[in-house]
């Protein structure tokens, strides 16, 4: 055993011996490329971006954007963004009033519609006693040029015991002009003129009876009927509507 491990000891004396001149150079050739690259980086244009790696110096170079620079200042830029911030909105409100405006247009009533609306009829071209049918928003209108004794009869009629209780002065801005729609409160049939058992209309398709002022008097019918806005703009004439 001694004589093994003093063989082995001369063996691994005369190893390193052998391999340490190759080894010395390899560290020789390494710190000549070392000195090779250093001095080409100092003579070379091209700048590593890697260079000072390990160091406290940044390991890349930051471009300088100092000639894209707003020189005027900030209050400038501002002034302009309020500025297309304010145009934008203007033309954005006035875009929606626009749109707004042609709608309500195309949903707003036609031009014949319109003439229809309001209806002027010459009242000195009807005589005492007689009615009149009109055409008024595509409903008939009735009115009655009554006489005296027919004003006296509608405005003598207990009218608080009627099935619609209404006065005769409530149904009329002249005693002398009774105007009305002419459709029967019951399913909107036509009323037959100065008939009937109370002298004013009769609706013959179920027996409704409504005397000279267009109360509801005998039948099914549950109201009077009805009294359409109406004014005299001057003597003789009357605007329905």
């Amino acid at each position: 055993m001694p004589a093994l491990t003093t063989a082995s000891r001369t063996l691994a004396r005369s190893w390193t011996a052998h391999q340490l001149p190759a080894v010395r150079a390899s560290c020789s050739a390494i710190q000549t490329q070392t000195r090779s690259v250093s001095e080409v980086s100092t003579t070379s244009s091209f700048d590593s971006p890697f260079k000072g790696m390990g160091s406290s110096q940044g390991t890349t170079k930051i471009p300088s954007f100092a000639k894209y620079r707003n020189k005027s200042g900030e209050s400038s830029t501002k002034v302009f963004q309020y500025f297309m911030v304010g145009t934008m909105g203007a033309i954005t409100a006035m875009g929606a009033k626009a749109t707004v405006q042609d709608f309500l247009v195309n949903m707003s009533a036609s031009a014949d519609v319109l003439a229809q609306a309001k209806v002027e009829i010459d009242l000195s071209a009807i005589p005492e006693g007689k009615n009149v049918i009109i055409k008024w928003r595509g409903k008939p209108v009735f009115i009655r040029h009554r006489t005296e004794s027919e004003i006296q009869e509608a405005e003598d009629t207990k009218w608080e015991a009627l099935r619609d209780p209404q006065s005769d002065q409530d149904r009329v801005q002249k005693p002398d002009w009774l105007i009305m729609l002419g459709v029967c409160t019951h399913l909107g049939c036509v009323p037959i003129g100065e008939a009937g058992d109370f002298g004013g209309w009769f609706c013959p398709c179920h027996g409704s009876h409504y005397d000279i002022s267009g109360r509801i008097r005998k039948g099914p019918a549950p109201l009077n009927l009805e009294v359409p806005p109406y004014e005299f703009p001057e003597e003789g004439k009357v605007v329905i509507g």
